[in-house]
């Protein structure tokens, strides 16, 4: 499964600046939403390779926000399965958008990167401990 890969893509809109997710005063891609977009790529990767009633859930990441996006701007989030471990995945991940002052014209720049952990469950099980928790 090493080297399993998925992107996603989106355009950052007003539900996902830092001031509509409280992670600052800025109308500008949120770095919560940045992690979102990550972690849906990870988990689009190897969706269709876990058995039936198993899912993956987040367990560690490490995240750099280098540029910000304002509204309207497209952002492209490839991730990688790097490694895996027992029941833990290793993921890469790189987040892009134009260029400042382009406008998808393919000449990409990045916007974050980091890396992300996910551990494989049973998904109904999961659920079960969590209700007791």
């Amino acid at each position: 499964m090493v080297g399993l890969a998925a992107t996603v893509t989106a355009e950052v809109g007003e539900a996902d600046t830092a001031i509509a997710l409280g992670s600052g005063d800025l109308p500008v891609l949120g770095t919560p939403r940045l992690l979102a977009l990550a972690e849906a790529a990870c988990v689009a990767a190897v969706r269709s390779h876990l058995d039936s009633g198993q899912t993956t859930v987040g367990a560690a990441v490490s995240l750099e926000h280098h540029r910000p996006s304002v509204l309207g701007t497209p952002v492209e989030v490839r991730a990688e399965l790097v490694e895996i471990e027992g029941r833990r995945l290793f993921f890469g991940f790189i987040a892009y958008g134009p260029r400042p002052g382009e406008h998808g014209d393919g000449d990409d720049a990045v916007i974050g990167a980091g890396t992300v952990q996910r551990v494989v469950v049973d998904a109904e099980r999961f659920l079960a401990k969590a209700a007791r928790s």
